[in-house]
């Protein structure tokens, strides 16, 4: 066999590479194995170990998962992997994640900084996709869900919010949380979210 017919091994999504290397920074500065943060966020060893080497793009149920355990929103353990603070994010620069398996696009908007409390994330949801969320990165934490485009369906505290173009949700999340986009177009829409 030619080496040329030998399928190269796709190089990591740089932007997973440096997640996946914060994520193991952080279990090392806890003094965590790998089996012990199996056991506090509820992920298969095996899943984190691979989310740690860059071997597979980490989904957003996951990273929430961490982010309840190292106490973090998602927003800043993202914006734990991108270059230093800066007041103004042009659009063109703005860090996009996407969980391919769900259809979740998520847009970090406002320019990252881990003093501040406040933060402003677009989402995008194709037609369809539902993401269920078991807690809260932070518990208590407020959010304020500002439909722009489509329809979203929110479900916080076993309640049903149905959310058209325009309409803007405000909740405090303790529990559970699902978003789901009913379709039959996508949803775009913007999340405010608030520290405790």
């Amino acid at each position: 066999m030619k080496q040329e017919d030998v399928d190269p091994v796709p190089a990591p999504d740089p932007m997973d590479a440096r997640l996946g290397t914060r994520l193991a920074e952080l279990r090392a500065q806890h003094g965590w194995s790998l089996g012990e943060l199996a056991e506090r966020s509820g992920v298969s060893r095996s899943t984190l170990s691979r989310a740690e080497r860059a071997e597979t793009s980490p989904t957003a149920s996951l990273l929430n998962r961490l982010c309840g355990v190292y106490g973090r929103t998602m927003s800043q353990l993202l914006s734990e992997v991108e270059a230093e603070p800066t007041p103004l994010m042009p659009a063109a620069d703005q860090p996009v994640w996407e969980d391919r398996a769900s259809g979740f696009v998520r847009r970090s908007v406002s320019p990252p900084h881990t003093g501040l409390r406040g933060e402003l994330v677009e989402g995008r949801l194709a037609a369809g996709a539902d993401i269920a969320y078991d807690r809260p990165p932070v518990p208590g934490l407020e959010q304020h869900i500002w439909v722009l485009e489509g329809t979203l369906d929110v479900t916080a505290r076993d309640v049903e919010h149905h959310l058209d173009t325009g309409d803007c949700l405000r909740l405090r999340v303790w529990g559970p949380t699902r978003f789901r986009c009913p379709g039959p177009d996508s949803v775009r829409y913007v999340l405010a979210v608030v520290l405790p």
